[in-house]
């Protein structure tokens, strides 16, 4: 097994099949190759690939990420998207590992969410997690801020600093997430 990073216009047309294939979202179903590549411009992907180069788990990086806490911006890596071709083999959570020593190594600030039903896999990969935390995010839908769907932020890489200010998040405290214009 290999483990191999790419940005979005480095992936072949097959992997960008795959890699939707795999996430299986109806909006992004029929996206095509250049379409995808423009889209997730501001990621990185992260692949586990057998002997013959086939994707066996796929975990995204965006860096399109920013999240307002008490009137102060915070950017991080967001880990996104992540899915094995192949289930109870091992291949998430090896990805897992390669990913969260990646990003340990490089720096880079980066969380990650889940629904609670996910946290047994990221407690058994040694993945910090601050539980219930990410309904307290708020994000833009329209003209008004709505709760996030995940239940918790998961620690990948984070400063004690950030790691603290992820920490105070409430119903009463929430944090809003910065999109580009």
């Amino acid at each position: 097994m290999k483990y191999q990073i790419k940005q979005s216009n480095e992936l072949t047309d097959r992997e960008i099949e795959h890699i939707l294939q795999l996430w299986n979202i109806s909006a992004w179903n029929t996206m095509k190759s250049n379409y995808f590549r423009t889209f997730f411009k501001d990621s990185e992907f992260h692949l586990l690939l057998d002997s013959h180069s086939e994707i066996l788990a796929v975990f995204r990086l965006n860096f399109d990420f920013v999240l307002k806490i008490s009137g102060s911006q915070y950017a991080f890596a967001e880990a996104v998207g992540l899915v094995s071709a192949h289930k109870k083999k091992g291949y998430g959570a090896q990805l897992v590992q390669y990913f969260k020593e990646d990003v340990t190594q490089r720096n880079l600030e980066t969380i990650g969410f889940c629904h609670a039903d996910l946290r047994p896999f990221y407690e058994k990969c040694n993945i910090e997690i601050l539980y219930d935390k990410a309904k307290a995010i708020k994000e833009n839908e329209g003209s008004e801020w709505v709760n996030s769907e995940d239940d918790d932020i998961l620690i990948f890489n984070v400063s004690q600093k950030e790691k603290e200010q992820l920490n105070t998040l409430s119903p009463q405290h929430n944090a809003y997430l910065i999109t580009k214009e």
